[in-house]
């Protein structure tokens, strides 16, 4: 019998190699800490974390390993994919133990959940390379009607901010091409944004998450800080393929 599955969405965590550099000048570290104190507090229990790309500002093994120290807080599996900040192979290598992975998908509840790695060398920018296309294909092709999340990094859609556009998913409609074909996809999730975004296409939940550090200032044509504060997405993924969701921010104080 299928169940529900409750994920944590983490997102743009941006760890330094030094502890005492900021982004956006927020502490990434200690906003970080107080994030996960307060999903420890307020979520439990839940199933897994996914933490959708920029994971680190540089990538270098030393911030990796400091996002480790927070990331083995968490009880349960954490699920990681690299962002324009990341580097794939060293996340890989870095994050992999027995509860933070980079993995190709997982099965949560009675969810399929496909990670898609959008990192494209030397831009900010993403794209699918046509082995991401094609692993995402044939899973949809070759598995039962469960539902899918799909998580990725950069938005495939615009979210009206034309500085974050600029460096949006570069082939969305290569996604959209596969998705369309198969009705068991419900939602796709993303990160890169530091704000949050909810919208629909053709039946499919679009979700892009707050960053657990600096928020980028919604509709805004050039780089602008939000006042908001750092935050998660709370993600309940019922039997029947239905998504509910909010965005939980830092409580104050």
């Amino acid at each position: 019998m299928m169940k529900s599955a409750h994920i944590i969405q983490l997102s743009d965590t941006h760890i330094f190699a030094d502890e005492a550099a900021e982004f956006g000048g927020v502490d990434t570290q200690q906003s970080l800490a107080r994030v996960i104190d307060q999903i420890i507090s307020l979520e439990a229990p839940f199933d897994a974390v996914i933490v959708t790309g920029d994971l680190v500002q540089q990538a270098v093994p030393a911030a990796y390993q400091r996002l480790l120290t927070h990331l083995e807080r968490f009880s349960v599996p954490v699920y990681c994919i690299a962002g324009n900040h990341d580097e794939p192979e060293m996340l890989q290598q870095c994050l992999n133990t027995d509860t933070d992975r980079y993995v190709a998908e997982c099965l949560l509840g009675g969810w399929r959940i496909i990670f898609l790695n959008s990192h494209l060398p030397g831009t900010h920018a993403g794209h699918l390379a046509e082995s991401e296309l094609s692993r995402l294909r044939t899973a949809l092709e070759t598995q039962d009607s469960s539902p899918v999340l799909i998580c990725l990094h950069h938005h495939p859609v615009s979210i009206g901010s034309p500085w974050m556009d600029a460096m949006a998913l570069q082939n969305p409609q290569d996604l959209f091409d596969i998705t369309d074909q198969h009705a068991q996809v419900r939602a796709i999730v993303w990160g890169h944004i530091h704000q949050e975004f909810a919208s629909q296409r053709k039946g499919v939940y679009l979700f892009g998450c707050p960053s657990s550090c600096a928020q980028f200032q919604p509709g805004a044509t050039a780089y602008a800080r939000d006042t908001l504060g750092p935050g998660y997405r709370r993600l309940r993924l019922d039997e029947s393929g239905h998504v509910s969701t909010e965005i939980i921010r830092l409580e104050q104080g």
